[in-house]
């Protein structure tokens, strides 16, 4: 008996780590949609040229398998979330953009897969 307990806590919690935390998905982007300096902050965060906010240490911490698995563990919701805010990096700030690329996909492994995901609306 204890031992399919055991199965069944281990094959609940295989499953709820299938995702991200759910924590963020209602994360107002807005002021960093919005505002430049905000926007930046973060990008600095990521590159290690600045300090994080805590919500940017999170992040930053699923930035190497998010790209990796084209956002894998990622809801529906942070994948419109972090489209956009890409987006904006992308327009906005290239070559921020490709100094994130270079951090976190030098070898341009992942470039394609993760370009058809940031043009995707799924």
């Amino acid at each position: 008996m204890l031992s399919y307990v055991f199965i069944l806590v281990l094959v609940t919690s295989l499953v709820m780590a299938e995702f991200y935390s759910s924590r963020y998905d209602d994360f107002d982007i807005q002021p960093l949609l919005e505002n430049d300096r905000i926007l930046l902050g973060y990008t600095k965060c990521f590159l290690d040229q600045g300090p994080c906010t805590a919500e940017a240490k999170d992040f930053k911490k699923a930035i190497p398998e998010s790209v990796e698995t084209t956002c894998g563990k990622c809801t529906p919701k942070q994948k419109q979330l972090i489209r956009e805010v890409i987006r904006a990096v992308m327009t906005n700030h290239p070559e921020a953009w490709k100094q994130l690329v270079d951090k976190y996909d030098k070898d341009y492994q992942y470039r394609g897969s993760f370009n058809e995901f940031i043009q995707s609306n799924d």
